[in-house]
């Protein structure tokens, strides 16, 4: 790479952080003559397109904005883009391949979206399984040919796709369309254990274009906050607005959500099943937002309440995960994507649990070992994860773990430059730790285990039911409406018609439920309604209002 490109890449890297007037002239000037330079190797001309994405979401001003937009826009015509292509193959860069090996929810959107680019990575795909769906795939008319005729997977599914889509697109509709419940063309589609490419093209997806339309932006006066936050007090402050998104923002949101996912090799259920009827953006001023993302009924748990979400900076994604709220309390999974690290992590996250506390009621934040570094998480264990939360106040409830730390920190205070082994952090992220804005409770997300009371259900309807466990759901919802005071038939909305079934076997071992109150009924109604309702987030409301229904759930998965 020539010296005067060199130097424009290690200079812009340099001042990456620095903001101001000085410093946006500067990057501007930088940034026009990187966009025209030729890079010699694909790893300096993704870590210029780093450059611009982090700009695009800290910009200093409109003209740095509207320079960085457009070497965005035109980036996937570069010259040493097209030289360089097979090597930034699932970088997420505009212009470049994807191998995935798609979820089936996910292939199938993806092959509504890009019909003619989604293709079978035949290297990696297995002939022989395909080779044995084939019949699933064709009509009873075209039988003849298929028992007869000695084509290979490959040329077969070549002569039944359609003129103007891919053999991937082709496979993951075809599947998609046999009537199958969800759970079983799930289940057949990842047994092909299929991995796929998704061509490079116009309109994504990339991480090169991806941001939110019409989002609110906001210029970059100085350097992101990375101090560590105040996390009592920023938790009082509340972000400036907590709104549903409509329709067409609300499947902006998840569709922006599923690219991100996609252009990084991830893969999240709360996005794979995401409902655009339950998004929720958190609008925190200063060009920061979350986007939470709630889950179709059919997908949504029994108990918890889970959200996916994405953190956007004037409208780029620049991390994402996931919640789960129940009993006054939210289990967290946070993450920030590569370009945008080292930054604002400790603000982000603080920003995130405050607006968090608005959406739902909690006195109690739980993170479990993934996040910290444990099970099988190296990343987070080279990067001492657990420390970052310890230093933001989440403690454990292991008395082991507790001794352990108590340990480092006073060698720490002996040794100021000390730094925890990998054996001993370890053995620090084994257990959960939580942040508890009042007295520690047991009934937690991450405590109590409501495992037990699947157990007692299983019992129940083996003992009644046993292999024709398909009537259960019918039955049993009649017989748990009729006990709460309600008519007998059940809801014809599918989402609360759903949830009665699945909740009717619980509501019917519920203990001590005859001597409820009419209102302490009701109310349980509307919770289970809300199970199935547009939003589950009235679901953890009416939950975590209901004291006998969190009492008796509590003494059925004790008991």
């Amino acid at each position: 790479m020539p010296a005067t490109a060199a130097r424009l890449l290690a200079q812009l890297e340099s001042q990456r952080l620095e903001f101001g007037p000085a410093s946006a002239r500067r990057r501007r000037q930088l940034l026009a003559a990187a966009g025209r330079a030729s890079f010699r190797s694909a790893g300096d001309l993704l870590r210029f397109h780093e450059l611009l994405c982090f700009s695009r979401a800290y910009p200093d001003n409109a003209t740095v904005l509207a320079l960085v937009e457009r070497l965005l826009r035109g980036f996937a015509r570069r010259a040493d883009l097209r030289r360089f292509r097979a090597d930034l193959a699932d970088s997420g860069v505009a212009g470049t391949d994807i191998h995935y090996r798609f979820y089936a929810t996910m292939a199938r959107w993806a092959a509504a979206r890009w019909p003619d680019r989604l293709r079978l990575d035949w290297e990696s795909c297995d002939g022989e399984r395909l080779q044995g769906v084939l019949p699933l795939l064709a009509t009873w008319s075209e039988t003849p040919a298929l028992d007869e005729l000695g084509f290979e997977a490959k040329e077969w599914l070549e002569r039944l796709k359609g003129p103007r889509e891919a053999d991937g697109a082709f496979l993951a509709e075809r599947l998609g369309r046999l009537g199958l419940g969800t759970i079983a063309h799930e289940y057949l589609y990842e047994q092909l254990d299929l991995w796929q490419v998704l061509a490079g093209g116009p309109g994504g997806p990339s991480r090169t274009l991806a941001r939110l339309e019409a989002s609110p932006v906001h210029w970059q006066a100085a350097a992101p906050d990375s101090r560590r936050p105040d996390l009592p007090a920023e938790l009082a402050r509340p972000p400036r607005a907590v709104r549903r998104a409509g329709p067409t923002v609300g499947r902006a949101v998840v569709d922006l959500a599923r690219e991100a996912m996609i252009t990084r090799s991830r893969d999240l259920d709360a996005f794979a099943w995401a409902d655009p009827r339950d998004v929720l953006l958190v609008d925190d001023g200063d060009g920061l937002r979350f986007a939470l993302v709630g889950m179709v009924p059919e997908r949504r748990l029994l108990f918890e309440a889970v959200y996916g979400y994405l953190i956007l900076r004037n409208g780029v994604p620049v991390g994402y995960g996931v919640v789960s709220a129940l009993f006054g309390s939210i289990e967290v999974a946070f993450n920030l994507f590569e370009s945008f690290r080292g930054a604002e992590a400790g603000h982000l996250y603080a920003r995130l649990l405050a607006g968090l506390l608005r959406v739902f009621e909690a006195d109690t934040f739980t993170v479990y070992p993934y996040q910290l570094g444990g099970d099988g998480n190296e990343e987070g264990l080279r990067t001492g994860a657990w420390w970052f939360y310890q230093k933001l106040g989440f403690r454990s409830r292991d008395r082991a773990i507790l001794k352990l730390m108590r340990a480092e920190l006073a060698l720490m205070k002996r040794r100021p430059g000390h730094r925890t082994r990998p054996a001993v952090l370890r053995r620090l992220v084994e257990g959960n730790v939580y942040l508890d804005r009042g007295t520690p409770r047991e009934d937690i997300i991450g405590r109590l285990t409501l495992a037990e009371a699947g157990l007692k259900v299983s019992t129940y309807l083996a003992r009644r039911f046993g292999a024709r466990r398909d009537l259960a759901g019918p039955a049993c919802a009649r017989e748990a409406r009729l006990r709460l005071g309600e008519p007998a038939a059940v809801p014809r909305a599918a989402g609360e018609r759903l949830a009665w079934e699945r909740w009717g076997p619980l509501v019917l071992l519920l203990p001590g439920l005859d001597r409820w109150t009419r209102a302490q009924k009701r109310a349980l109604s509307a919770v289970v309604r809300a199970k199935g309702g547009r939003s589950e987030r009235e679901f953890v409301a009416r939950f975590d209002r209901h004291p006998a229904l969190r009492t008796a759930l509590v003494r059925l998965s004790r008991s």
